[in-house]
């Protein structure tokens, strides 16, 4: 199911055939729920049993075998996973195994358990027929919950299956691109198929694609990933947990750490990425830095939508969009957003979010 960029979407999955699967890709025209979102796959059920789970979901894929093991053909199943803050999501409560509500952003102290809906579940079609008859919520959507309440509801049988907290993240806010990131790569093995000049030192987990090269005097500490095509140093430092996608450019004397780098983008020799992510076809000129923590060593808040909220972490870089660039010497405080398309003058601190396609010239911003 595919609205947001799905052009993007297609042109990394293609067909499936690469991932051993054959995918096919429905439109959601309208962005109004995800109960919207099943009913539309209706007509691809053909009444069959099937697996519906969220998109900005990262998890370990042997959660799906675990879930089709426990499932009965005659239930509905949901997984569940322990949450630190029960009272900012749907908290599942259980009768045994079995669920008998589900209650949204539950007040402080009346949390009916500390299990939150993983937003994995194993249906079969009677879901439909309580889709159908779901109602718009208070957030002016058709919801999946409210279908899940109303078949509970019913009578009909809801069974939960716990999972860990660490097989399961919610990728809802830019920072968790990190954590999934770091995850992803704590699972490879090394692997070399790019060019390695004499001189360069690795450690630990590192992947480096066919037609990548690395330079002398690069210093590489894993889990790392290059991919094809990019050119690495002479005499840069990547730490771990750095992600860079396919024809990346990083220069001479560069420290890359903990950040993903898309497609395309070039970060110029004497510059720093922390804690970023960097999207693609981006040119950081020279001596480009994107601090990563606070004076005051305190949580970096972030604007989220029409608020500014706590993070919840101490280094967090920048989070920037597609085909911007930067001057010489450009610094980005720490928990800055760039929009997509962005120009950023020489010698500029940058203390506020950046709009799409703006050009920031003055030292005010």
């Amino acid at each position: 199911m595919t609205h947001y960029m799905e052009e993007k979407i297609k042109g990394q999955f293609g067909d499936g055939r690469g991932l051993g699967l054959n995918l096919n890709y429905i439109k959601q025209e309208k962005m109004i729920g995800t109960a919207d979102a099943f009913q539309i796959a209706e007509e691809f059920v053909n009444g069959e049993e099937f697996i519906g789970f969220y998109g900005d979901l990262h998890v370990n894929p042997e959660i799906f075998k675990y879930l089709i093991d426990s499932h009965s053909e005659s239930e509905t199943t949901l997984c569940v996973v322990p949450v630190e803050n029960p009272s900012q999501t749907g908290v599942v409560e259980l009768d045994g195994d079995r669920v008998v509500n589900i209650v949204e952003k539950p007040r402080q102290g009346e949390e009916p358990s500390k299990l939150g809906n993983a937003g994995i579940y194993v249906f079969n079609s009677e879901i439909f027929k309580f889709i159908a008859e779901t109602g718009l919520s208070q957030r002016n959507e058709y919801e999946i919950t409210d279908s899940l309440k109303a078949l509970i509801e019913s009578g009909s049988a809801v069974n939960a299956v716990p999972i860990f907290e660490e097989d399961w993240l919610d990728v809802g806010l830019p920072w968790n691109l990190l954590e999934a990131n770091k995850r992803a790569l704590g699972q490879q093995e090394t692997e070399v198929e790019g060019e390695i000049e004499d001189g360069v030192y690795i450690h630990g987990s590192v992947r480096i694609a066919k037609g990548a090269r690395v330079r002398s005097g690069a210093y590489i500490e894993g889990p790392v990933y290059i991919g094809p095509g990019s050119d690495i140093g002479p005499n840069c430092y990547l730490r771990p947990s750095t992600y860079l996608g396919a024809n990346v450019r990083i220069g001479n004397a560069c420290e890359v750490k903990n950040s993903v780098i898309m497609n395309g983008t070039h970060v110029a020799h004497l510059s720093y990425v922390g804690d970023s992510i960097i999207g693609e076809n981006c040119n950081f000129g020279a001596g480009t830095m994107t601090a990563n923590i606070r004076f005051d060593k305190k949580n970096i808040n972030v604007n989220i939508k029409d608020g500014r909220i706590d993070s919840g972490q101490r280094k967090l870089g920048s989070i920037i969009g597609d085909d911007v660039q930067t001057g010489i010497n450009v610094n980005l405080m720490p928990g800055i957003k760039v929009g997509s398309g962005a120009w950023i003058a020489p010698g500029l601190t940058i203390y506020r979010d950046v709009p799409s396609s703006a050009f920031i010239r003055s030292t005010d911003t």
